[in-house]
């Protein structure tokens, strides 16, 4: 049976429900995130403001010089959360085979569903219920799978429609960069483009050891991937992998006066979020990004799995303290937990063992 697989990707979700609930700001250029002072992203810009080269995870104060006529509005995720509900409602309505990545986009698997409609239908069908419904726009790719349906949403934003047919996905993917693919990061796409692979055609015809030899474990769905081979099924649940809490400050900081009520209150934030999900973690990760914008962690694995707010803040504290050398400024700090076991009850006693992750450079 061919699998009808749907992306949907509601169009500059953030800066969409602003101009929504605003008619002011309707054919502005909005930018959605904290304030240029306070060392503020971009966690969306509507496409007015796109046009000037503005994007998502951009300092709000290079956005704000490189768009000044930007109206900068603060994110109001309950909003956006009672939006998307909406959207995801009208999915709802036609499969229960869904799979959110987060409030704006999801996979839908609408095999069964086209047995009585043409999946080309049910996509416009979406399109135009997320517009009269809930008054937004949403880009829609089809394909017969996942990694295709993704890049198709994307290719005619805003308001798109692509469907790619059964049987000319590699076609589909061929011309498109390298960096296009599911699993090849910026860096991967760079060190491709070293060795004269630049289109995604370039990289499928690649030999199959050669996928081993440069991807390891990741080389057959990569290769896979880049012909347009994908039977990665809809994940209908998704577990979390880890607990965590961070926060980025609005001006370095270097005393200890300062970081340990923060170590302190981050990691009371997961403790208190592992007790509502009635799960304990054996491993305690601390993130640090320095004033010079390197970011590494560290993480110990406790003898006995925990969700006890006492032995989560020693242990994290245990590993940031011993990273504060002389001269060392943090911009941002934050507290993990992971290791998911049964609900148990900890140890008092548990402590940390010596070992300690190497910086990971990002």
């Amino acid at each position: 049976m061919v699998r009808h697989i749907i992306h949907a990707d509601l169009d500059a979700f953030y800066a969409a429900v602003e101009q929504l609930d605003n008619p002011e700001l309707r054919g502005k250029a909005v930018l959605v995130g904290g304030r240029p002072e306070g060392r503020g992203v971009v966690a969306t810009a509507s496409y007015e403001a796109r046009r000037f080269g503005v994007h998502s995870a951009m300092p709000m104060a290079t956005a704000a010089r490189q768009c000044p006529e930007g109206i900068i509005v603060r994110p109001r995720f309950d909003r956006y959360r009672e939006m998307s509900a909406q959207v995801m409602d009208i999915f709802r309505a036609i499969t229960e085979i869904i799979q959110p990545v987060s409030l704006d986009e999801a996979y839908l698997d609408i095999t069964d569903a086209s047995a009585e409609t043409s999946p080309i239908a049910i996509a416009i069908d979406i399109k135009n219920r997320v517009r009269q419904e809930v008054g937004l726009t949403i880009s829609v790719g089809l394909g017969t799978g996942k990694c295709v349906a993704k890049i198709a949403s994307d290719f005619q934003k805003p308001d798109g429609l692509v469907v790619v047919p059964q049987g000319q996905e590699a076609e589909f993917l061929a011309p498109l960069p390298v960096g296009t693919l599911l699993g090849v990061g910026p860096k991967s796409a760079a060190r491709l483009n070293d060795e004269d692979i630049h289109t995604i055609g370039d990289l499928a015809a690649m030999p199959d050891s050669w996928f081993a030899r440069r991807f390891g474990k990741r080389g057959s769905s990569i290769r896979d991937r880049a012909r347009g081979i994908d039977d990665e099924p809809v994940q209908t649940s998704r577990e979390a992998k880890s607990v965590s809490s961070e926060t980025t400050f609005p001006q370095d900081l270097s005393a200890v006066e300062e970081i340990r009520p923060v170590v302190e209150r981050l990691s009371s934030s997961v403790a208190s979020a592992l007790g509502r999900k009635g799960i304990s973690g054996r491993t305690v990760t601390v993130k640090m990004r320095l004033s010079d914008f390197t970011t590494f962690t560290r993480q110990t694995t406790l003898s006995h799995a925990t969700h006890d707010d006492d032995t989560i803040v020693a242990t994290a504290w245990t590993l940031m303290e011993r990273e504060m050398t002389p001269g060392r400024a943090f911009r941002l700090l934050g507290v993990g937990v992971s290791g998911f076991a049964q609900d148990t009850e900890p140890e008092a006693d548990a402590e940390p063992s010596p070992e300690l992750q190497q910086p990971l450079r990002l």
